[in-house]
Parts: structure tokens; sequence; C-alpha cells
């Protein structure tokens, strides 16, 4: 089951709270006492960013894939802090140890960007911070390289801050297939989670399949659910060419050059209503493409990031981004809300 673990932090109470769900998270995906002490610290000083510089935020703690394949297999505590609080004017100073706005010794996004396998952030200055930290269950093998030229990442906030999402994603590669999928379970709550967590294990059983079959087994591998609105998306790195299939209302956006298409699914619900026939996409892949995949926990009407830097940083900083901003207190939240995130890899990074 997608196990989400979301604590608003709107005072220094709620640190503890943030620290207590980031071991068990740990604990859950098989972290030994080193990796899961960094887990705890990292998640600590996030948090209490939240409190000193952001008068307040979220925290989200997940266990996710890696942004891009590693040996050996395995998965990572993924830690999101969320604010809509001032933001940095100095966002490279803020990862240096020593630096700070507040008396104090500054050290804190330095020892998180340290501790973890994978560091991002964000800041605009009156729109607010995002930061996002993993730390892998083992640490790449030596001499193993990531895959070159691309990365996925996501985030997922329950409703209600429940326990469980009905919304879930799986990135999974075949050679030089590389395989984004999201699935949005009908409704909330744990039928919802099983839904989604039937479609992730069937994606990572069948990871060659193209878009339209993967959807056709997937159909088959949730008849015992209540159903879920799928869609897949397989990057063919060696080709260039992105394949894109959905069913039912999980939205998708690319970006092509500085225009953004979205990219259509059909009517249905897979596991229970299937069309006939499957349409499927496909489209050039570029080194200036990025690929939004998200649920209807987001509003309809939103806008895809833009600036800043933003559409070339980790993944799941922009989908972190993204939700941040498409949301409002005049617009609340009516249901599970995950957006994932298919990008290059920048030109500077392996």
């Amino acid at each position: 089951m997608p196990r989400v673990r979301y604590v608003p932090v709107q005072d220094s109470t709620r640190v503890r709270d943030v620290r207590v769900a980031a071991e068990d998270a740990a604990a859950g995906a098989g972290l030994d006492v080193r990796r899961t002490a960094a887990v705890s610290l990292v998640a600590t000083e996030l948090a209490t960013n939240l409190v000193k510089h952001a008068h307040g935020g979220q925290v989200v703690i997940e266990v996710v894939d890696a942004a891009v394949p590693r040996e050996p297999a395995g998965r990572s505590v993924q830690i999101t802090a969320i604010d809509h609080g001032p933001g940095m004017a100095d966002v490279a100073g803020a990862m240096r140890d020593g630096f700070s706005t507040t008396g104090s010794l500054g050290a804190g996004l330095g020892t998180c960007r340290r501790l973890s396998d994978d560091f991002g952030l964000h800041s605009v200055r009156g729109r607010g911070t995002v930061a996002v930290a993993r730390i892998a269950g083992a640490a790449p093998a030596a001499g193993v390289s990531p895959a070159p030229g691309v990365r996925a990442g996501g985030v997922n906030i329950p409703f209600a801050a429940a326990e469980e999402s009905g919304d879930d994603w799986a990135w999974v590669r075949s050679g030089d297939l590389y395989t984004l999928m999201l699935a949005d379970g009908l409704g909330h709550g744990a039928a919802a989670a099983g839904a989604s967590a039937a479609a992730v294990e069937a994606v990572r059983r069948a990871p060659h399949l193209p878009p339209a079959e993967a959807l056709r087994a997937l159909h088959d591998a949730l008849g015992g659910t209540r159903g879920a609105a799928v869609a897949v998306a397989q990057l063919d790195l060696r080709a260039g060419r992105l394949r894109f299939a959905g069913i039912g209302n999980v939205g998708a956006r690319l970006r092509d050059g500085d225009r953004w298409r979205a990219l259509l699914s059909r009517p249905g619900i897979v596991g229970a209503h299937r069309p006939g026939t499957l349409r499927e996409d496909e489209m050039p892949w570029t080194r200036d493409s990025l690929l939004i995949l998200h649920t209807d926990g987001l509003p309809s009407r939103w806008s895809p990031p833009s600036g800043d830097g933003l559409t070339a940083a980790d993944p799941a900083v922009t989908a972190a981004v993204t939700i941040r901003d498409a949301g409002s207190s005049a617009r609340p939240v009516r249901d599970d809300t995950a957006v994932t995130v298919l990008s290059p890899t920048p030109p500077d990074r392996p």
C-alpha cells in the first residue's frame, strides 16, 4: 500500500512528529542504523527550518524509487518540506555551512545535503521554498554509474492527512526503455490504495510493455479491485521517442520547446471499464523536454512551472512546487494528490 506520512508543521511541537514519522519510514524501507540516523537528522532539520524561517509548512515522507535506476535495487526514504514562506534571497549561500539569517550556526541545509544521496532545493522570494532529500537503503555499488540522460520523481499527498494515499506511481527500466506510471485508485482510502498498489506491482512485473499493452495488462491485474485511472509514459532513450497512453482522469502535460501540450487519455476505469481501442501518442524527446503526470487532486486549472531553473531541478522538487503553486485556500483539496515528473538529466550531472 502507498503509505504516506504527512505532517503539517505549524510550530516546534510538530518537529518531533516529523522525526518519528521519518524513523518509521526508514524502518519500513529496511534502512540500517546509520542511514536511519541520517533520515532522522535530515527530517528534523527540514522541519525546524519550517518553524524558524517560513512560519510553518508541511512535511511529506514517502518510500520511493530512486530518481535514476541504481544498483543494488532498493528504495529510498524521501523527505519533502513545502512552505509558502518568504523564500530565500541567496539559495546557493544557504547551502553553505555557516550561512545564517537568524544568528544560528547555519549548518542545517549543508548537513542535509551531505547526509542525503539526493538533495534538491528551490526557493523564490515571496513564494516560498521546497526542499527534497532522499536517503537510499543502500549506497550505489562501487563502479556502477546511474543510467545517463533521464530522471523521474514525484510527491504524493494523501487527502485529509490520511496514512494511505489512493494514488501511487512506479518508475521502471527495461534496457533503453524507461516507463513512468501514475495510478489514481477510484475514490480514496484503503480500497483506492489497494487498486493503485496493484497497478504498481503489475508494471514492475512487465517493464518492457509499451503503454497501450501495459494498460491492457493493468486492466486484468486490477480486475479484483475497485479500479483506477492510469497513465503510462515510456521513453526510448536511445531513439529519443516518448510514447503515452492513459485511461481515466490522470492528467499529462509535455513541454515541447517553449510550449506545453496536453496528452489525452481515453475515458474509462482500468480494471472495470476499458475502452475497446487505446490511443497511444508518440512524440520526440529532447534535452528540453519535461513530462508532468498528475492525479485529479491537482486543480484542473494549473500552470506548469517556469523560470528560476526549476525545470532543470530534481524532478521531485518540480513535482512539489507544482503542487504548492496550484493550491490555495480558495480551492480546497478534495482528493489525494500525486504529481510525477520525467526530466532529462542536466548535462553537468551523471
